[in-house]
């Protein structure tokens, strides 16, 4: 069964679409820029937003994994460009090993790499937008395999509109470099 979220988005205007995934599983180790780091992560959300709407897609156990890959595999080609991630080599990996996407992402949210979404928050006093992990994604995998779906989706949900008032607060800049193998 998949649980989803929808919300309409009417508040703040930009272009394009914000992808943000939560995963289960171990990162592998590579190095930084090659996709390999993210081939043992399962996405169990796919969430994005654009300036009309926010929607969560949320496997509700293992046996739904299938359910998001064709949902992925159905709407992230879809998305409105420009397409914007907070950690985009994070988005691009996953999709890339878990369901074969190699997708281009426009431009990166975080200032630099591997900047924590807590301090740009702080530093841009964006709220806390009900995330129940305060920016600490580790938490959420632990909700999702504990079946604590809503506060799982609560986190994407909050994890959405940050990166949407990071892009509207200090825009974004080109993509960290990503082997794919």
């Amino acid at each position: 069964m998949m649980l989803t979220h929808n919300e309409k988005n009417k508040s703040l205007q930009f272009s394009g679409t914000i992808i943000d995934l939560e995963t289960i599983g171990p990162f592998a180790d590579y190095p930084d820029d090659d996709s390999r780091q993210y081939s043992k992560l399962t996405p169990t959300i796919v969430g994005y937003i654009t300036s009309n709407e926010l929607n969560i897609f949320c496997a509700k156990e293992i046996a739904d994994l299938n359910e998001l890959r064709d949902i992925a595999l159905k709407i992230v080609p879809s998305f409105k460009k420009p397409l914007f991630a907070f950690q985009s080599k994070f988005e691009r990996g996953v999709l890339h090993h878990a369901f074969g996407l190699k997708l281009e992402i426009d431009g990166e949210l975080n200032n630099r790499t591997r900047e924590w979404k807590g301090y740009a928050c702080s530093d841009l006093n964006i709220p806390a937008y009900d995330d129940p992990f305060s920016n600490d994604g580790k938490l959420c995998s632990l909700a999702w395999n504990n079946g604590n779906h809503a506060q799982a989706i609560r986190h994407n949900r909050s994890c959405l509109l940050k990166e949407r008032d990071i892009l509207m607060k200090r825009g974004y800049r080109k993509p960290d470099d990503l082997k794919f193998f």
